[in-house]
């Protein structure tokens, strides 16, 4: 039988669930409370799956089974705000293998090489509507690499100017550098400050991949005008 793919389901209190497939960081999605978020998260089950093969584990995810919801947590404000997972899963507090730890770190960098070349070949301008409402590409593209810079990177000691986002080979060096501090705090045993180590890596993959499929969805390249 193949291997089922562990679910945490995080439920906040007013307006959104999420599911987090926590073993495969980026593949969280949310539906609004009292929908089926592991139903959403299944539609995106393809999607992740080009994520998977681009970091070299295509087959291995290709072999996985059903989602299995293993744990349900409350979850924070920005749960219902923002629709983005807030805690850690209980497995996410436990050391990662050498292994685990490259593969996690593989599949964080090809959502940033998934959210690159899909910002390189949208449109500048993006249909309107509820994702993203009126920001165009280079908002967005300029959002999700600041907020990283700013917010997560410095977690594991990561600090660089903030228009590092603006030039392409000072943002390739800095992502090696945070790879490459991830890495570091495994191998020391560290936490991401106040995050688990492997909740900073699903929360940094999910920034990405949750821009780029909305780059893909409002995408009006050959659009009739």
């Amino acid at each position: 039988m193949s291997e089922p793919i562990r679910v945490m389901v995080e439920s906040g209190k007013k307006k959104r669930v999420v599911a987090c497939a926590f073993d495969w960081p980026g593949w969280d999605r949310s539906a609004k409370l009292g929908g089926d978020a592991v139903a959403v998260l299944e539609s995106y089950r393809s999607r992740f799956a080009r994520v998977a093969e681009l970091a070299g584990y295509g087959d291995d995810f290709g072999r996985l089974g059903d989602l299995e919801v293993v744990e349900e947590v409350e979850g924070i404000g920005m749960t219902d705000y923002y629709g983005v997972s807030g805690r850690p899963a209980t497995a996410e507090h436990e050391a990662m293998t050498d292994d685990d730890c490259d593969r996690k770190i593989a599949l964080l960098q090809a959502a940033w090489s998934t959210f690159d070349d899909t910002a390189a070949r949208v449109s500048a301008e993006l249909r309107k509507g509820p994702r993203g409402g009126g920001r165009d590409k280079d908002r967005i593209v300029r959002h999700v690499n600041g907020a990283e810079i700013d917010e997560f990177a410095p977690k594991v000691g990561v600090k660089v100017p903030i228009d590092t986002r603006d030039d392409p080979e000072a943002l390739k060096r800095y992502r090696e550098a945070f790879a490459e501090a991830i890495r570091q705090h495994h191998d020391r045993g560290e936490a991401a400050r106040s995050w688990q180590l492997q909740f900073l890596i699903r929360r940094c993959a999910w920034h990405m991949l949750d821009h780029a499929w909305e780059l893909e969805d409002r995408d009006l390249t050959g659009a009739q005008s």
